[in-house]
């Protein structure tokens, strides 16, 4: 096995784990938040979660496997752990930018659902002003 095959196996091991690990943290403490956003509706908060959970596998396990591909050869442990460090590094920028992206959605869902429900109907006139009274004093 060369050196760069073991940067492949080791990069796997690494950000596939880690993948599925920042998926079931963020669903498992985003489940409140997201009952939240969608007003207390359990049932539709946990589909979403679902939903989620399965576009962020796809997404983020497709870019490590678009990610996985080296250019130059591997030539010793230094390169492997030199390359590892990019690999990973990317992928775990990749996994926040993600994650912050979804928040600052959900956030502004949440936001705008509360702005509805603290919404006041406009108060209906008080009465009417008189054709002889000016309108503005003189």
């Amino acid at each position: 096995m060369t050196w760069t095959v073991g940067t492949y196996v080791v990069y796997l091991l690494i950000t596939v784990p880690l993948t599925i690990w920042v998926a079931s943290t963020l669903s498992r403490n985003g489940r409140v938040f997201l009952e939240d956003v969608f007003d207390q509706s359990e049932g539709l908060a946990h589909a979403v979660n679902r939903l989620l959970v399965v576009g962020f596998y796809l997404l983020n396990l497709g870019f490590v496997m678009l990610f996985l591909r080296i250019g130059d050869p591997v030539p010793d442990l230094g390169g492997l752990f030199d390359t590892l460090s990019v690999k990973v590094g990317v992928v775990m920028l990749t996994l926040g930018v993600v994650h912050f992206f979804n928040v600052y959605v959900f956030n502004a869902i949440r936001r705008r659902s509360r702005l509805e429900r603290t919404r006041v109907a406009p108060v209906p006139p008080q009465g009417n002003l008189s054709p002889q009274q000016p309108a503005y004093p003189a």
